[in-house]
């Protein structure tokens, strides 16, 4: 069994390494500039230190750098106000999923997920949204996640 944690606080700068291995591996064709770090570092850190909250990130230690995360899966509960197949309202987002290239191929993001899954159902999470990339779809795909129709828009304020 992969030993997934918690992340900590003292986790906040490879939780945003991680972070920035997702981004670049899924949105950029080169590496992009990781030059926001210093400045959400301070956030990162006080939102793992908050253990009852609606965000959490799970880790895996690296198994051959001291000091290296493996993996992250982190994810956050949002409220909406409830309906039919939602009363309560609760929806789950999963917005980082990582593993280091050197660690992949080892069930780690599977771990993981299947960990942060567990966290959305002791909150009440009935539905978990994520955006997935094709090399992605598989694993999600196998923990339950369909393909649905998405009219969401977004503006850039």
């Amino acid at each position: 069994m992969t030993p997934v944690r918690r992340a900590l606080p003292e986790d906040a700068e490879e939780v945003l390494r991680l972070r920035q291995v997702m981004i670049d591996s899924v949105f950029a064709t080169e590496p992009s500039s990781s030059a926001w770090h210093a400045e959400s570092l301070p956030t990162v850190r006080r939102r793992l230190a908050e253990t009852d909250g609606d965000f959490v990130a799970f880790v895996v230690d690296h198994p051959d750098r001291p000091d290296a995360l493996a993996a992250l899966v982190a994810g956050t509960v949002d409220y909406r106000i409830g309906r039919a197949d939602n009363p309560h309202g609760a929806i789950g987002y999963v917005f980082s999923v990582a593993t280091d290239p050197d660690a992949r191929r080892r069930g780690y993001a599977r771990a993981g997920m299947e960990t942060l899954l567990g966290w959305f159902r002791e909150r009440g999470v009935t539905a978990v949204d994520l955006s997935a990339s094709a090399e992605a779809e598989p694993l999600y795909a196998s923990l339950g996640f369909v393909r649905k129709p998405d009219p969401s828009m977004r503006l850039r304020l």
